[in-house]
């Protein structure tokens, strides 16, 4: 049957939306129980795009172009075994087998490599877009390698342990050949969320399981605070790009826990809803999204004030996100 003209139309408009280009700037979410990214205008706060994943994404990275995002499919009724890398203009997937590496968590892009975790195999790995090539980088010898990010030369690696209570910190040398060099620093129970300070000098880690906080000095390898903030399972740590809060995502109690990152004292619990996960803050210091998870939605928190000034509609389970200027 020909296609009327009604038709025809509806086809090249269809084709034509599926060929633009992401707005600008573009806020990504994946979404874990739908297995799709979404791709949103933050202005308005509609989705102009969904892209489908493997099973179970959990984290999301981008290029340094902006033009690839790459989400690691951790669990769908079993430990994932791939990466989703999504070319945002075409909005399509290709999917890049990981194994032997199971249950990719973490991802951090650097240098144009893709480090994620293999939790399954207390492992970092890294993919290489260009090459194609998939290879580990550091065995951590450590129960559960969970999130990962890199120093901001790229030469070195911090992974939280959330099952050994611990972080890795892997060092390579001044040849990028050279073998990476690991550190074990001790931490309260299931460290998880982390993050760098603005300076580089401190690594924060949340523990999910006992409520406290390890801040750990990066250049003396070693834990220097350790203190408790009262959450019931600590999810995601942030630093405000001014150094001087850090934002952290308290799973079980519905809150996010706002710190003085100089007193280390708790200034604000802000109740957000059930499950609240991932923690995006933009680059223009003004609000940060809010991953709430269990209500299918982002909650937008103003970085002056600390309250929540709307919400922005997702798929379902919310998670990890990324902002593309």
């Amino acid at each position: 049957m020909r296609p009327t003209t009604a038709g025809l139309i509806a086809m090249v408009a269809g084709s034509t939306l599926w060929a633009q280009p992401p707005p600008s700037p573009t806020l990504l979410v994946l979404n874990k129980d739908d297995a799709t990214l979404s791709i949103i205008d933050p202005t308005s706060g509609n989705t102009v795009g969904t892209v489908k994943t493997g099973d179970g994404p959990h984290e999301l990275a981008v290029s340094a172009d902006g033009k690839t995002a790459f989400a690691s499919n951790y669990w769908g009724g079993a430990p994932g075994t791939s990466l989703s890398v999504i070319d945002l203009a075409a909005r399509r997937e290709r999917r890049v087998e990981l194994a032997p590496f199971k249950a990719p968590h973490g991802l951090f892009v650097s240098e144009g490599k893709v480090y994620f975790t293999a939790e399954a195999n207390s492992a970092i790995g890294s993919y290489d877009p260009v090459s194609g090539k998939v290879e580990r980088v550091v065995t951590t010898g450590r129960g559960g390698a969970h999130m990962v990010l890199a120093s901001a030369d790229g030469t070195i690696l911090f992974a939280s342990n959330v099952s050994d209570d611990s972080v890795t910190i892997a060092e390579r040398g001044v040849d990028k050949a050279a073998r990476w060099r690991t550190t074990t620093v001790r931490t309260g129970r299931g460290p998880e969320g982390f993050d760098l300070s603005p300076d580089g000098r401190e690594l924060w880690a949340a523990h999910s399981g006992d409520g406290g906080i390890s801040i750990i000095d990066t250049a003396a390898r070693k834990r220097t605070a350790k203190f408790d903030i009262g959450t019931k399972r600590s999810n995601r740590l942030k630093f405000t790009p001014d150094g001087r809060h850090i934002l952290v995502s308290d799973l079980d109690a519905g809150d996010l826990v706002v710190i003085d990152a100089h007193t280390h004292a708790v200034t604000k619990r802000l109740p957000l809803g059930a499950e609240p996960e991932g923690v995006l803050i933009v680059p223009d210091r003004s609000r940060a999204y809010v991953a709430v998870s269990g209500e299918d939605h982002l909650a937008v928190v103003d970085l002056a004030s600390f309250e929540v000034t709307g919400t922005v509609a997702t798929g379902r389970g919310p998670d990890g996100m990324a902002w593309i200027k």
